[in-house]
């Protein structure tokens, strides 16, 4: 089990959740990150920023699978939906 966080830092960190120890760092966001989440199948990770960018994890790899980009001001909000559809 992981824990996920995200700073001002503009650094995504994924956290052990039994050593609480980090496991990974992401690093994408040119601004501060507001917010995270996992997508319920537990396969990627979301990523909301200041920068006005929403990236998308590999949750496994770790590697960004894609930036969506169009709000005009910081994400502060991302969530998948709860059936993941």
């Amino acid at each position: 089990k992981e824990i996920i966080s995200g700073s001002d830092d503009k650094k995504i960190i994924i956290w052990d959740a039994k050593t609480h120890k980090q496991v990974q760092t992401l690093e994408g966001h040119e601004g501060g990150v507001r917010s995270v989440a996992y997508s319920p199948d537990g396969k990627e990770i979301i990523s909301g920023s200041d920068d006005k960018k929403i990236i998308i994890w590999d949750a496994k790899t770790h590697k960004q699978v894609q930036t969506l980009e169009g709000h005009e001001g910081g994400v502060r909000s991302v969530a998948y939906s709860p059936d993941g559809k």
